[in-house]
């Protein structure tokens, strides 16, 4: 005698598209399921991810202008050229100092100061700050803020990291000195390569408002500069300071 199986929803091959949404379904479940799991092994780093999130790499884009910046722990003769050429193009920009260097060039930072332009924090000693503890962190860049504030007159609102390198405890002591920390839209690596046109390139390629430029004070940046002024200013930008430039 034949058995015959009670009837079931799924004893008819079911319609395309209802398996298709089936599918969906069942493919959404996996995902989320991998997702939730990925989260729990590996946990995202939301103190890295803050830190990240807390420097500024760029300033204003609904404002024409851009910032031209310098690092400086060497070459007083070359950061008076520089001024030489701002003041021909009547442009601004941050001047990041290097502790160490400002002990012993007071004059040029004055003669940066009275030129209208911006006096930042580069450290003390050009130390790598993402391997220093929060309390070196502080020593380093308060040590330097003292420093200026003694020599201009005025409170160091802004740091700029050496080599860009930075992480939490750097942060921490940006946040615990009220300082901004300042980063780069476009980097000339002007202190390893001396290739003017390349500099220029780097520079100015892609102009946005906003852009921050980074630079050092090198025979081939001066060079450069006049080039690198006059692409900004042909696309209609002002070149202002960076503390105006992010505002």
């Amino acid at each position: 005698m034949k058995k015959v199986l009670p009837k079931t929803l799924f004893s008819k091959p079911l319609p395309r598209k209802v398996a298709d949404v089936l599918s969906a379904i069942v493919l959404l479940f996996t995902v989320t399921a991998l997702f939730f799991a990925t989260k729990l092994t590996y946990p995202q780093d939301t103190k890295s991810v803050d830190a990240g999130n807390f420097a500024i790499y760029k300033g204003s884009e609904q404002r024409e202008a851009a910032a031209l910046t310098f690092n400086v722990y060497e070459g007083a003769d070359v950061v008076r050229e520089i001024l030489t050429i701002l003041r021909k193009y009547a442009a601004k920009a941050t001047f990041f100092i290097g502790g160490i260097w400002a002990e012993d060039n007071a004059e040029t930072i004055l003669e940066i100061v009275e030129g209208g332009h911006e006096i930042g924090s580069h450290g003390y000693s050009h130390k790598d700050h993402a391997k220093l503890s929060l309390e070196q962190n502080k020593e380093e860049m308060a040590k330097t803020n003292r420093l200026l504030r003694k020599i201009t007159g005025n409170p160091v609102l802004l740091f700029a990291p050496p080599s860009g390198s930075f992480g939490e405890n750097t942060v921490a002591a940006c946040r615990a000195l009220g300082q901004k920390m300042i980063l780069w839209t476009k980097d000339t690596i002007d202190w390893r390569d001396k290739d003017v046109p390349l500099l220029v390139k780097r520079a100015t390629k892609n102009i946005k408002n906003g852009d921050l430029i980074l630079m050092h004070p090198k025979t081939q940046t001066v060079t450069a500069l006049p080039q690198i002024i006059e692409a900004y200013i042909a696309k209609g930008l002002s070149l202002l300071t960076v503390s105006e430039v992010i505002a």
